[in-house]
């Protein structure tokens, strides 16, 4: 599978969020993977679409990726683990 058959289902900032999110698609048998910003990974700035991580998934997953990780933003115990 070529990147290009990956598409943006999320868009986040901090290493820690997006690692999470990728490894709760994974679970669910969802290949994911990180895209960064270029200077994301060696500077930690978050304005102006610095540090952005995109969150991609293969194409055919796109809809399911994103409802699982819609649940898993309205769940508040979700918050609580990520604390």
């Amino acid at each position: 599978m070529k990147n290009d058959d990956f598409v943006v289902i999320e868009v986040v900032y901090g290493e820690t969020k997006a690692q999470i999110l990728k490894a709760h698609l994974e679970s669910e048998g969802i290949p994911a993977y990180l895209k960064y910003e270029s200077l994301g990974r060696v500077t930690p700035l978050l304005i102006d679409g610095l540090g952005e991580i995109k969150i991609k998934v293969p194409a055919e997953f796109a809809e399911e990726a994103r409802q699982i990780l819609q649940q898993t933003t309205d769940n508040p115990e979700s918050d609580a683990r990520e604390e």
